[in-house]
């Protein structure tokens, strides 16, 4: 059976390095620095999940009609990916933002930094084996 493939969009220094865990439970990990990037590459693959982290847009941040730094790659996942699952990682002063998110394309989870190996672990096992969509928590 061919691993399944992770993108991860690492955009600040406190995005934790979770590659040993992907390898070990056989996920291929691309890593972008962008969304940018990360948006090009949805062109020519199609990931399993997704991890990121959210920003929410204060003010005129991300042009004041958006949420937050994800909605663009969202809307194109929707296009390119939609049956990924998507990880969203955020800070606790955001946290009550983030639901927004499933309006673009419900999240698989939303864990809160600082996000710990085993919360994300959980995640990951639980969309091996099906969609379970919404799944929230902290990983404190």
């Amino acid at each position: 059976m061919p691993a399944s493939t992770l993108l991860s969009i690492v955009e600040s220094p406190i995005h934790p390095d979770f590659t040993g865990l992907y390898r070990r439970l056989d996920l291929a990990e691309t890593r972008v620095g962008s969304i940018r990037k990360a948006i090009s590459l949805l062109k020519s693959q199609t990931p399993d999940f997704v991890v990121a982290e959210f920003y929410y847009g204060y003010g005129n941040n991300y042009a004041g009609v958006n949420i937050s730094n994800l909605d663009v790659f969202l809307y194109s996942l929707q296009k390119f990916a939609p049956a990924a699952r998507v990880i969203v990682m955020v800070e606790k002063t955001e946290y009550r933002h983030v639901d927004k998110l499933n309006g673009i394309i419900p999240l698989h989870g939303i864990l809160q930094h600082p996000v710990r190996e085993p919360a994300m672990e959980a995640l990951l096992t639980a969309g091996r084996s099906h969609h379970s969509g919404g799944v929230t928590g902290s990983s404190t």
